[in-house]
């Protein structure tokens, strides 16, 4: 493998993924510059998703992705998690489409593991972070 190679692998990654610390931040300056799309199920969406996202399942991608969405406006996908190709698909569909499209890598599994909050039917809820994906503050002081 050459350096040429693996930094263009890196940088396309790069390009066309994001993760979850980025597009929290981008969402709480007010002006994403992009639209978050849930491509999981109905069922799923219900059960949790995050606050602001659209909820656009991938089958429904290429029916409604029109009436939905500015296709002269980026869009990222996420889905469950690091497990889960959903995103994947989703972003594949929307590019197919002609959107300029990111992945968010962790999907909601990460989200709630950084203790972000998530909306729930029961109100907007959060998790303790989880120490082992996101920096905590130390309580001892030490």
């Amino acid at each position: 493998m050459t350096t040429f190679t693996a930094a263009a692998f890196f940088a396309a990654r790069l390009e066309f993924q994001t993760d979850v610390s980025d597009v929290a931040a981008a969402l709480a300056g007010g002006e994403p510059g992009f639209v978050l799309i849930d491509s999981r199920s109905t069922a799923a969406w219900e059960q949790g998703h995050i606050p602001g996202a659209v909820h656009l399942p991938t089958a429904e991608i290429a029916a409604r992705h029109a009436e939905l969405l500015d296709p002269a406006v980026p869009v990222v996908t996420y889905c469950w998690g690091p497990g889960c190709n959903g995103a994947t698909r989703a972003a594949l569909a929307f590019a197919l489409a002609g959107y300029q499209v990111r992945e968010m890598i962790g999907g909601v599994e990460y989200w709630v593991r950084e203790g972000l909050v998530l909306r729930t039917p029961h109100g907007d809820v959060a998790a303790d972070a989880d120490p082992l994906t996101a920096p905590l503050a130390l309580a001892c002081g030490c």
